[in-house]
């Protein structure tokens, strides 16, 4: 397993590198696994380092990637994820999760606190944009979320 050292926004990451098999990369990142899917394939080939660990790492370079957290109990199917199985609902501002309110199956209303994220020392509660059930949790309480990602989906 390849180790690497990321700062983003000025938190330290330690990612490890698994696998990669096309575009799809098996990570931890601070001991979670995720799935990441890349942009473009990588090519094993070209990076001796995904099977040989004795050759010298190449320098990563930015690509955008989808993370899915992989063996996470609260997690539901892929197809969850990506909001094929009820409306996601994104974090407004980057933060930590500071409280999971709901259950997966709990039924919500438009305005029903979900989550807390904390951003800034804030303490923001996050409200249901839609009624329905939970159909899926993609956070656990302390996870570092960034603007965007996707904290949960309510179909």
């Amino acid at each position: 397993m390849n180790k690497y050292q990321y700062k983003v926004q000025g938190v330290d990451y330690e990612v490890e590198i698994a696998e990669v098999e096309g575009n799809i990369a098996k990570v931890n990142v601070n001991g979670i696994p995720f799935e990441i899917e890349l942009q473009k394939p990588i090519n094993a080939a070209k990076h001796p380092t995904m099977n040989n660990p004795k050759v010298a790492a190449p320098q990563p370079t930015p690509q955008k990637v989808a993370a899915t957290p992989a063996n996470n109990a609260n997690v539901a199917p892929t197809g969850a994820a990506n909001g094929a199985n009820g409306n996601p609902m994104k974090a407004p501002l980057p933060g930590t999760i500071t409280e999971v309110k709901v259950a997966v199956g709990q039924q919500v209303k438009v305005g029903d606190t979900v989550l807390v994220l904390e951003a800034m020392k804030m303490q923001n509660n996050i409200e249901a944009e839609y009624s329905g059930q939970i159909t899926s949790i993609l956070v656990n309480k302390g996870d570092t979320v960034m603007e965007g990602a996707v904290l949960l989906t309510i179909g």
